[in-house]
């Protein structure tokens, strides 16, 4: 008989331990709805390979500071000139022509503009210049992006264009084809 109340009680035990353990890793509001843990990311990258007849390489990182997220971009194998620069909402390179990554990211259906517009695509990254040698660099922050949320760029691709984003044709700035794609996966923080 204490033989069987031992097992209860340790049976009783493990429930109770196993049931709070469910609820760890979810924090409840007042209300009684989970709410989203903070997100530990503090950096995401791509590497950008060529389409299909294009030569464009090169990785873009993402890292959180204070106002944003610091996009760094460093290209090679570019046309010298302007090139559109945008994340796109699929993160699928598998087409030759980019096309599977869809279009650009806008989860607030904004129309398209600047990366420096109020209203804008959060994709909407403006262009990327490419020097004499096809060498592209760029360093700015976005505000508009998130590693979380309804504007987390996780998972998402980064499409480089053959012409000029003219910042203005809707839907996507009349950049012509993609000739540069690459996945944004975390880098770190998880």
């Amino acid at each position: 008989m204490k033989s069987n109340k031992i097992i209860f009680n340790s049976l009783f035990g493990a429930l109770l331990i196993m049931f709070g353990l469910a609820g760890c890793g979810q924090k409840q509001t007042p209300d009684n709805q989970t709410a989203a843990v903070p997100s530990s990311i503090k950096s995401a990258i791509a590497v950008i390979y060529p389409t299909k007849g294009n030569m464009v390489n090169g990785v873009v990182t993402f890292t959180k500071v204070a106002n944003g997220i610091k996009v760094s971009a460093r290209l090679t194998g570019l046309t010298p000139g302007k090139h559109g620069f945008h994340i796109h909402e699929n993160g699928d390179c598998s087409s030759e022509d980019g096309t599977s990554a869809g279009g650009h990211f806008n989860p607030m259906h904004m129309q398209h503009g600047a990366p420096t517009d109020a209203q804008r695509h959060e994709g909407d990254f403006g262009n990327i210049m490419a020097d004499s040698t096809g060498n592209a660099i760029l360093e700015w922050v976005d505000p508009m992006i998130a590693f979380e949320g309804p504007n987390s760029i996780i998972g998402r691709a980064v499409i480089v264009h053959a012409s000029e984003d003219d910042l203005v044709s809707q839907p996507s700035g009349a950049a012509g084809a993609r000739i540069g794609c690459g996945v944004i996966g975390v880098q770190d923080g998880m």
